[in-house]
């Protein structure tokens, strides 16, 4: 072993290379912070995974710039269908909305995917990405954080960075070593995990059959690729399902036959529903699973993972490049994680429907669910996934407001909107990654002042006037100095507006309403906020 350990200089450092390093890694890049990632194996993980990508994990993707190369690894508007056990589909789950830009649901290989991120993030030179580490001790002072890692050759290393992400899974060494709680359960059972090259299906979607003797899950993926996922019974063992004969046996129970099958890999996995006491220790802060862990049942382990990205990338890059107080820091907590436990209910509640615990909620469920299935109200409710708890945020990195139905704390809409130039893009491409102060109809920076403005600019941010697109071609129309002026091309933001009794927002990066206003408070709304970002 070497005693003269390699030293790095960084910003942040993050721990593991899984889709949430990878993407809190392309983000801060692309804001200009050095990272550099740490990941203990040798090369990304390529083992069966998430496999659902929702809307708003397709949105932090485009703020990376990186959403064409990954939308032709998708299968937008995946239905997910429950049978019962002689095939009658109960429940039939197909939302189709694009209120943020992109399909609610969509299929997708993960390793795939997480290729891009790490592929792209060799375009920075800022980035660092050190395989075949191992982490050794870590510490914490005023000042920043030491790591100690090891080589596959036992070389020593030393990290000093500003801050460390860690987003080293479930098992996470450093959550552990912080003596972190890691409360929630782990389900009695496990499942195995097979998926075949050339689909032997090709049905379309994605189904999960709640069979009371093994309850088990066919998914068509991309690239025509099949995953199905089995229960794993009593007394069987990972290396006794692994075995040709035996997965043969498991997939004769979907297939007409099991000659020349191509098995790509296997798995068996045990579904945990567990979330941290705390995400954030001074200059550390869990994300991902090592911050919360759910069953995969509305594949939302993956998705929460990137929210946990969208919300702290943003943040992190403003404290460390000092535009905020390193307090912004701890609504990252304060707005994760009631949310990522809703989501481990809600997670747990359909495992619960697919497998009950007793064979007798079985037949009631079924009996139940095809009643309702029945009932617009209820089968739309299903359809649209309405049942899916959508992060809103009550305190945080906001201003609120008394309207309890206000959208402050919520994801704002994505729709298509008309540029000068006559060319249609989607919102996001307008605001970047910065702040965006937009108005229906006036001048958004009518109202601020000198001292105010000066914030702002140094926050960064985008000043958006929205008017309906038929206004865009106004040969007499005022241009606006400093503003960007866009057309509403169908009535989406006027609606959105409509329901609001305001006609200013002001978004975060990460597309959270911040705060509402009119032209006679933006001034005093946005020093509200600024106490906010800057205590």
């Amino acid at each position: 072993m070497s005693t003269n350990p390699i030293n790095y200089k960084t910003q942040v450092a993050i721990l593991g290379a899984g889709p949430v390093g990878l993407t809190i890694a392309n983000y801060l890049s692309k804001q200009g912070i050095s990272v550099i990632v740490v990941e203990q194996l040798a090369s990304l993980i390529d083992y069966p995974r998430a496999i659902g990508i929702d809307d708003e994990s397709l949105r932090t993707i485009q703020s990376l710039g990186l959403i064409e190369q990954v939308l032709p690894h998708t299968t937008p508007n995946h239905a997910m269908r429950f049978l019962t056990p002689k095939g009658h589909c109960f429940a039939d789950i197909q939302p189709m909305t694009r209120e943020f830009g992109w399909p609610r649901r969509n299929a997708f290989i993960q390793p795939q995917v997480d290729k891009v991120l790490l592929e792209n993030l060799k375009n920075y030179k800022t980035a660092q990405i050190l395989f075949s580490r191992d982490l050794t001790q870590f510490s914490q002072d005023a000042d920043g954080v030491t790591l100690n890692i090891q080589t596959a050759d036992q070389q020593a290393e030393v990290i000093q960075a500003q801050y460390l992400i860690a987003c080293d899974g479930g098992n996470s060494i450093v959550r552990r070593t912080l003596n972190i709680g890691f409360d929630g359960k782990t389900a009695p059972n496990q499942w195995i995990v097979i998926d075949l090259e050339n689909d032997p299906l090709a049905t379309p979607h994605v189904y999960l059959c709640c069979d009371p003797v093994r309850p088990y899950v066919s998914a068509a993926l991309p690239h025509g690729i099949r995953r199905f996922e089995f229960m794993v019974m009593p007394g069987e063992t990972q290396e006794e399902l692994s075995k040709p004969e035996n997965i043969n046996k498991l997939l004769a129970k979907v297939l007409p036959n099991t000659e020349n099958i191509e098995v790509i890999r296997q798995r068996v996995y045990t579904h945990n529903a567990r979330i941290a006491d705390k995400f954030r220790v001074d200059r550390i802060l869990l994300a991902g699973d090592a911050a919360h862990i759910m069953p995969v049942w509305q594949g939302q382990g993956y998705n929460s993972g990137m929210r946990d990205a969208f919300n702290l990338a943003w943040k992190i890059a403003l404290v460390v490049e000092g535009k905020s107080g390193p307090e912004l820091l701890d609504s990252y907590q304060l707005e994760r994680k009631d949310h990522a436990k809703a989501m481990i209910d809600l997670s747990v509640m359909a495992g619960h429907v697919l497998a009950p615990p007793k064979v007798w909620q079985g037949f009631v469920r079924d009996r139940i669910a095809y009643a309702l299935n029945y009932i617009k109200p209820i089968k739309q409710y299903l359809l649209e996934m309405r049942f899916k708890p959508m992060p809103k945020y009550a305190d945080g990195a906001l201003v609120k407001d008394s309207n309890k139905h206000s959208p402050i704390g919520k994801m704002f809409i994505q729709p298509q909107v008309k540029l000068d130039s006559g060319e249609s893009v989607l919102l996001d491409e307008v605001i970047a990654n910065d702040f965006a102060i937009i108005a229906w109809g006036v001048n958004p920076k009518w109202g601020i002042n000198d001292a105010t403005m000066q914030k702002w600019q140094t926050l960064g941010v985008k000043f958006i006037q929205v008017l309906p697109a038929i206004q865009m071609d106004n040969p007499q129309r005022k241009k606006l100095d400093g503003v960007i002026t866009i057309g509403d091309v169908g009535i989406d933001i006027r609606t959105w507006f409509g329901k609001t009794t305001q006609s200013i927002v002001i978004l975060r990066p990460d597309r959270f309403v911040a705060a509402l206003a009119i032209p006679q408070t933006v001034n005093s709304i946005s020093n509200q906020l600024f106490e906010k970002l800057y205590s």
